[in-house]
């Protein structure tokens, strides 16, 4: 099934523009409006951290994982983006949303990683991979292969998958809910 270049660039385009666009909408919020101290639990020894790390870099790796197969790559692969398809213009609208997510979640579980040095050294190598997920409306419009770039955001969650698996934290699929989509 051979899917025309012009019509992958438009659907990716249209996710990384999203992508970027919902990350960028992360506000600190006013500080004025919080002013109440509530105490949190923390973990007080390493080893909690380190537990805490783990299971967090687990959850986010996992939902972004979900995300990505079940709205971009699920639908890519079946041709649902192609001009004339029932039903492409809300597949192109959720695989904007849910890259917009992916992106959020792996950042996150980027973040998680570095409570656990062993993950932490697994997952070094691939943040320069996320971050390269902002430049691909960039590279779209610039002319790049659009099947090169749809198959970013798989090859990429698929070596934080195996970077988790090295480091003992195994990362199974999470398709998230509309709350959580929505929620960033």
């Amino acid at each position: 099934m051979r899917v025309p270049i012009r019509h992958l660039a438009v659907a990716l385009t249209l996710c990384c523009a999203l992508l970027v666009g919902g990350t960028a909408c992360g506000g600190a919020g006013d500080s004025a409006q919080n002013t109440t101290a509530v105490p949190t639990a923390s973990p007080s020894t390493s080893a909690e951290q380190q537990k805490f790390a783990k299971a967090r870099f687990v959850t986010n790796a996992g939902l972004a994982a979900g995300a990505t197969y079940q709205w971009i790559v699920g639908p890519w692969r079946a041709g649902k983006f192609e001009k004339g398809t029932s039903g492409r213009k809300l597949a192109l609208v959720k695989a904007g949303v849910a890259g917009a997510f992916a992106y959020n979640r792996l950042k996150a579980a980027l973040r998680n990683a570095q409570g656990d040095p062993l993950l932490a050294k697994a997952v070094a190598p691939l943040a320069a991979g996320v971050d390269t997920l902002k430049n691909l409306p960039a590279k779209l419009r610039g002319g790049d292969s659009a099947d090169a770039a749809a198959g970013t955001f798989e090859n990429l969650v698929g070596q934080v998958k195996d970077a988790g698996r090295s480091a003992g934290a195994e990362v199974e699929d999470q398709v998230p809910t509309a709350a959580q989509l929505s929620g960033g």
